[in-house]
């Protein structure tokens, strides 16, 4: 029998997590949290064996909450983020559930807990970490009046962010993305799309030209829309010049 807490932000996630751990009657739920000041008091309180941990949270990180505890369990991360998985590899998590997850991927987790708990060989770290690191999508799925249409991804010229939403834009049409623009960013391709400006992200092979100005540039994409290039992200492009 293992002792278990739930650390997450978002009660989706924790519900679910909670639904897939019904399958594994040997982890005891003790409790849950959705901050990171919270998760420190109820982790140094109970003292669970495995904690699944995520790693955005108001108050505090996922890793910050570690240097917090007065015991330290065993932990799963669990994130909609990919960049953090070196990190979960230096303080010996179990394993790194990236967001969504499904329940097969939830049981190679519980299964690599039970293997490292028992001294048997799991699939190390690193290789689940490189297997599950997601792949840019060629086609994705935006709304359309009514209804979600597909879009290849080599279409969309440019992004602009439109309030908490996004705008796709294509030399066709306009779409509206239910994403905002920060999002989408940490979804695409980071060598094709770029972001030049907090509401512009750029796809490169859509550019038509790019035009020097005293302090900032302004790119001219192959329909004719200027992206002017804000001062914050002017490293960006100057990464690209040869």
């Amino acid at each position: 029998m293992r002792k278990v807490i739930i650390i997450d932000d978002e009660e989706a996630g924790r519900q679910l997590m909670k639904e897939y751990l019904e399958d594994y009657p040997d982890l005891i739920l003790l409790g849950e949290a959705n901050n990171g000041v919270d998760a420190v008091k109820i982790i140094n309180e109970f003292k669970p064996d495995l904690v699944f941990l995520d790693i955005q949270m108001p108050g505090m990180t996922g890793f910050d909450v570690l240097t917090h505890l007065e015991e330290l369990p065993q932990i799963i991360f669990s994130t909609a983020y990919d960049q953090y998985a070196l990190k979960a590899f230096e303080v010996h998590a179990v394993d790194y559930l990236l967001k969504p997850y499904t329940k097969d991927r939830f049981k190679v987790a519980v299964d690599r807990l039970k293997a490292n708990t028992e001294g048997n060989k799991a699939r190390p770290l690193t290789e689940s970490l490189l297997m599950d690191k997601p792949k840019s999508p060629e086609r994705i799925l935006v709304q359309s009046q009514n209804k979600l249409v597909t879009v290849a991804l080599e279409d969309v010229i440019r992004i602009e962010a439109y309030g908490d939403y996004s705008k796709l834009i294509t030399e066709a049409k306009t779409y509206v993305s239910n994403y905002g623009i920060s999002t989408l960013e940490e979804k695409l391709n980071a060598t094709i799309f770029i972001r030049v400006h907090r509401s512009s992200i750029i796809n490169l092979n859509a550019v038509k030209e790019l035009n020097k100005y005293t302090k900032s540039y302004d790119i001219t994409m192959k329909n004719g829309d200027v992206v002017r290039v804000s001062r914050g992200y002017m490293d960006n492009i100057k990464k690209l010049m040869f």
